[in-house]
């Protein structure tokens, strides 16, 4: 079965039937309730009595908000299906609802949110380009951008998300790390194919002394640290990103600077949003002294 974003846009694939389809569901249900849970877990709230005002990107028909008012917090929910909003007021959700597109900022006061989470939405919906003017980066950026001015400071944010690649997993966090956040990636049950889930774990502000590293669980149900992991790349459980690491200067080699050095550039800018001309035949061709 392939994945929802790949099908349809999330406002169009989740309509009415399947919104109810989805909510209705014991095993999504018992699956939301989980990841909610360990996405709280996450958070590392203080443990002191007080409710927190959170917020819930992509909350849907409102499952994982249940998981945050059983646990004593204030949450606000954002989606852009109107179809699963409409089934979350129905059922009497006790957060408030927000219908919104995260790919174009929240648009929320800035410093107010104690922490955020967010399953199954920030990888799927952002790293698609469901429209013309999609653009996954700008996305991203202005994402993690009014993500960062609405979290309170050395507040978390959790994304439990499905990279298809090594690739988009470096892009997501990238545009985490240049917004301002510090964190990483933790993954839980790393040798299982069924249960592995991956987690995006940021912080609102450069990495402190005070900033305790996530663990992440194993087969045995214990939570176990990084030292305790395979070395294996594709097995790490858990990898924490520093935005202020000095990065590896690039060699630049002025020789070989032929027609697929061109294109690689050519691709880079268009990455980036730049209007760049369409590739022909004469592109990188060396032009005579004289025509």
């Amino acid at each position: 079965m392939s994945r929802p974003e790949i099908q349809a846009p999330p406002e169009i694939f989740y309509n009415d039937e399947e919104a109810r389809k989805y909510t209705s569901s014991s095993r999504i249900i018992d699956i939301q309730a989980k990841l909610s849970e360990r996405a709280l877990e996450l958070l590392a709230l203080p443990n002191d009595g007080v409710p927190r005002l959170l917020l819930d990107i992509g909350c849907g028909s409102g499952l994982s908000g249940e998981t945050l008012s059983e646990n004593g917090h204030q949450w606000i929910g954002l989606d852009i299906s109107e179809s699963m909003l409409s089934v979350a007021l129905e059922r009497e959700v006790e957060g408030d609802l927000m219908l919104g597109d995260m790919g174009q900022g929240l648009g929320i006061r800035p410093g107010v949110i104690d922490g955020a989470i967010s399953i199954s939405a920030v990888q799927q919906w952002l790293c698609n380009a469901d429209k013309s003017s999609h653009e996954p980066r700008l996305r991203l950026k202005a994402f993690f951008g009014s993500l960062y001015r609405c979290l309170a400071r050395g507040a978390r944010a959790v994304f439990q998300v499905y990279p298809e690649s090594l690739a988009q997993r470096e892009l997501i966090l990238g545009f985490a790390m240049r917004a301002g956040f510090a964190g990483g990636v933790v993954v839980d049950y790393p040798h299982s194919t069924k249960m592995r889930k991956e987690y995006l774990v940021l912080t609102c502000g450069p990495p402190s002394l005070s900033t305790v590293t996530p663990k992440t669980k194993g087969e045995d149900e214990e939570s176990c640290s990084e030292d305790e992991s395979s070395g294996d790349d594709e097995n790490q459980t858990v990898c924490i990103s520093d935005r202020h690491r000095p990065r590896k200067k690039q060699r630049v080699t002025k020789k070989g600077k032929g027609r697929e050095w061109v294109l690689k550039k050519k691709q880079q800018m268009r990455k980036k949003g730049n209007v760049v001309p369409a590739d022909t035949k004469y592109t990188a061709r060396k032009r005579k002294d004289r025509f």
